[in-house]
């Protein structure tokens, strides 16, 4: 087994098919050779029994991957993920459990695929709970043999499923749709760019650089706003403050009855403060 681990140690890179040609002459283990090996890990984390055990499953990792090569991904890719979820079944694998390392593993290196597929399958994302990566699955699987579903197709799925018809239809429409680049393609025609999103879906607000003139805009005005109203007394800023730059607002009889005047005078010293605030603000 040496000589086939020194292979292994040295797999092909840059052609899938030599890589896949490599690990099928790679040796599979017996059950007592995969027993050993895992409690070698398990119980003294001996990394090169590890090894041996991963080493001996690849060729069931390519196998699992080509079952996903319908979703236009680079099969390379699916076998990458697929090992590293070989790698998490290895880590996690208990011998005294009773079954196969192969049993097991199919677990993880199928939800390393399915989360891989999930996340480059589409720019936008087609399933982001539990229930739809399942039915993201099964429906493609489905529409494979059936196409366009009908109405007790729908309802049969969702019985299964455990989900609503309308969460069928939805994701049927999801897997039937295609990304759409926002702007046309760079040597566009005139008829092109008119049907790209681009073209149809302006954005009517403010554009980055407008909002960012508007904070600096904003900005200079709290400014002269703050520097008016420390020109002011203590009583003035007080009624400016109360009157209008808190949630709840008092009225003038509230601030008469505090300062001990008549809510005329309190009206009169709030209009001469806005009176010196807005000559501040000009001169500045």
């Amino acid at each position: 087994m040496s000589n086939d681990l020194t292979l292994a140690m040295n797999l092909p890179v840059g052609s899938i098919d030599r890589y896949i040609q490599a690990v099928h002459r790679l040796p599979l283990l017996s059950a007592e050779q995969e027993r050993e090996l895992a409690l070698r890990y398990r119980q003294h984390g001996d990394l090169d029994a590890a090894r041996q055990l991963v080493l001996s499953h690849l060729r069931f990792v390519v196998r699992v991957a080509r079952g996903y090569s319908g979703y236009g991904l680079a099969q390379g890719d699916l076998i990458q993920e697929g090992n590293i979820g070989l790698m998490k079944a290895v880590k996690r694998f208990d011998p005294d459990i009773g079954v196969r390392l192969v049993s097991f593993a199919v677990h993880w290196i199928r939800a390393e695929i399915h989360e891989f597929v999930l996340r480059n399958w589409r720019i936008v994302k087609v399933a982001t709970t539990k229930a739809q990566r399942k039915l993201f699955f099964n429906l493609r699987s489905a529409k494979k043999r059936l196409g366009w579903m009908n109405h007790a197709e729908v309802e049969t799925m969702a019985k299964d499923l455990g989900v609503s018809a309308r969460d069928v239809l939805d994701m049927e429409q999801r897997l039937t749709a295609t990304d759409t680049s926002f702007d046309p393609p760079v040597d566009a025609d005139a008829d092109e760019e008119s049907f790209a999103p681009a073209a149809y879906l302006e954005h009517s607000g403010a554009g980055p650089e407008e909002l960012i003139q508007n904070d600096q805009d904003e900005g200079v005005k709290q400014g002269k706003l703050h520097s008016a109203l420390e020109l002011l007394d203590e009583r003035s800023r007080t009624i400016i403050h109360r009157r209008w730059l808190v949630e709840k607002k008092s009225t003038l009889q509230d601030l008469a009855d505090e300062f001990g005047v008549s809510a005329e005078r309190i009206r009169q010293l709030e209009q001469n403060a806005f009176n010196k605030m807005r000559g501040a603000i000009a001169a500045a």
